[in-house]
């Protein structure tokens, strides 16, 4: 089975309120139309491909985000999409240096090891890349990083420059030199894929559902393919 977790509004998870701790923003902007990466200083050690638990009120449903900072970062961050007319992201939004909100510690099995590997992430789900890239380089890795836009193609300088071209941007509804022109499943299906030891996926239902089925349908073993859903 694919591990599953809620990373949206339209998922809510009850977190028992002794097992949260109050932290406080230490920044909240907008990085790209509707996302915003939100930090506060690190309380704690967490493994690149882990997820905490956040709310402002310890009360309510908690919803769950990957960390997208590096292990040994002063500040954990997170992406989020603001969902115009959710519970929680409206209020993340206006949050501002100084503010306080509520985090569950790290936790989750969506990893990578050492060796190459395929990274293949799509809008907010580049997260746990950005991770382990800050962590451990990228060395030996291919990432297809997957967006509508140029403009959601987080972080892709970085990766560009870090990568070079072993970092390979896919957009759907603009052109650009570099970018590939269509969906992440599509390089999938038409290119050669690389010699990973292991495929790993994340971001929203449809793009892991259908990435996991051609994967195994061109050959790589099931066991081999490890996926995260945000729906």
């Amino acid at each position: 089975m694919i591990p599953v977790r809620g990373s949206t509004e339209k998922s809510a998870h009850h977190l028992d309120p002794a097992r949260l701790e109050q932290v406080r923003v230490s920044e909240n902007a907008e990085v790209a139309p509707g996302i915003y990466r939100l930090a506060f200083p690190r309380p704690w050690d967490f493994i690149p491909g882990q997820c905490i638990a956040l709310t402002l009120d310890p009360r309510r449903p908690a919803r769950f985000y990957s960390i997208a900072s590096g292990a040994q970062d002063p500040a954990v961050e997170v992406l989020y999409d603001l969902v115009p007319d959710g519970e929680l992201t409206p209020r993340l939004a206006l949050l501002a240096p100084g503010d306080e909100l509520f985090c569950s510690t790290p936790f989750g099995a969506f990893r990578d090891v050492e060796g190459p590997s395929c990274w293949v992430a799509t809008g907010t789900g580049i997260a746990p890349f950005i991770s382990m890239a800050r962590s451990r380089g990228a060395e030996g890795k291919l990432l297809l990083h997957g967006s509508r836009s140029a403009a959601g193609l987080l972080e892709r300088p970085w990766f560009s420059s870090l990568m070079g071209g072993s970092y390979v941007p896919c957009c759907t509804r603009e052109k650009g030199e570099g970018i590939y022109p269509g969906r992440t499943t599509a390089w999938l299906s038409e290119k050669r894929l690389p010699a990973a030891e292991r495929f790993l996926l994340c971001g929203n239902a449809e793009m892991v559902v259908e990435a996991r089925d051609i994967l195994i349908g061109r050959g790589v073993p099931f066991a081999d393919v490890v996926a995260e859903i945000y729906f």
